[in-house]
């Protein structure tokens, strides 16, 4: 699975941490992270990141645009809600983007953990079948 990582400066050692707790689990799938949020789980978690440009700078956008194309198959985004960012309106899009494709979306630490069991446990694999059928498509072989 393709998961996608997010976390606003407050929240990003709770990240680390909690990347940390489930390493035998991310270790398993394809990790994207934006900016700093990425080089800390690499640095200080040890995990391989795909990583994409910083939020402010489009990293949000750059999510959004692998969750519009069903490439994204859980996003985690640990948000600060007590404060008012300039890049607000990418923040919502992403959001908004994963309700439209159907992307298990987690934007704190215990809605987090429960998607990290459930793929653990194999309970998202339905999410496979959204690419098989992509390919199915991409294939031409569609009725």
């Amino acid at each position: 699975m393709n998961v996608a990582l997010l976390a606003h400066d407050v929240k990003k050692e709770e990240m680390v941490n909690f990347v940390i707790a489930y390493k035998h689990v991310f270790d398993k799938h394809t990790v994207f992270a934006t900016g700093s949020t990425g080089t800390k789980l690499m640095d200080d978690a040890g995990i391989h990141v795909y990583r994409l440009k910083s939020g402010p700078l489009g990293g949000d956008q750059q999510i959004g645009a692998l969750v519009a194309q069903n490439e994204i198959d859980l996003v985690i985004f640990l948000r600060d809600p007590l404060i008012a960012l300039a890049h607000e309106p990418d923040v919502t899009a992403l959001l908004r983007l994963c309700d439209v494709q159907c992307v298990p979306v987690a934007t704190n630490i215990a809605t987090g953990e429960m998607l990290v069991k459930a793929m653990e446990r194999g309970d998202l694999g339905w999410r496979e079948v959204i690419h098989k059928y992509k390919s199915y498509k991409r294939s031409g072989t569609e009725g």
